[in-house]
């Protein structure tokens, strides 16, 4: 048997501080790096059981098809925060019963948010 321990998505370096409003946005909560850890940059978030790790890539180029999606039980409560800190919030009914919407972090990177259950 297998869970996801963290997803982790690329970030230019520096962009630590203009990513940060974004994740607290969407429900994340940020939590401290391994002192070991700290110097190569990016951030590490929590929600719940997900955790994301946000890394510093020197040659940076957004993920625009492959992302991570998250699953919520306050999907409307997450797009609304987020269009408020002006991420874009796309809502997508390709999938019949499931309500989700795609967004882009500040540097770029493709998520989508689902309703759980």
């Amino acid at each position: 048997m297998m869970q996801i321990d963290h997803v982790q998505l690329a970030i230019p370096e520096g962009s630590e501080n203009l990513c940060a409003p974004f994740w607290i946005a969407a429900g994340f909560t940020e939590i401290a790096k391994p002192e070991k850890l700290r110097a190569r940059g990016g951030a590490w978030y929590r929600s719940g059981s997900a955790e994301l790790h946000l890394g510093v890539e020197a040659d940076f180029r957004p993920a625009a098809k492959a992302h991570p999606a998250f699953g919520t039980d306050e999907i409307d409560a997450i797009a609304d925060r987020l269009a408020k800190a002006r991420a874009p919030v796309r809502w997508d009914e390709e999938i019949a019963g499931r309500r989700r919407f795609f967004t882009e972090d500040p540097c770029g990177n493709r998520v989508e948010f689902l309703e759980a259950g």
